[in-house]
């Protein structure tokens, strides 16, 4: 299947943030993007990896009344 190549708007609908932060990730090289011409896309798969790796793991609790004095 080829590879699906988002816009600035379609990036902001998926994150859930406006334009200006997808255009604010280009600017500061903090994702990977393709220049077609004017035209400036990201491509899903490349948006799937910059949301995996901004995943954040939930921290275990540790029960504090169990340990031993």
């Amino acid at each position: 299947m080829p590879e699906r190549y988002l816009s600035i708007p379609e990036v902001a609908e998926r994150l859930g943030t406006t334009e200006r932060f997808p255009r604010r990730l280009i600017e500061e090289r903090r994702i990977e993007f393709k220049r077609f011409g004017r035209h400036v896309r990201i491509a899903e798969s490349v948006l799937n990896s910059y949301i995996d790796s901004c995943t954040v793991a939930p921290v275990r609790r540790i029960d504090r009344s169990r340990r031993a004095a």
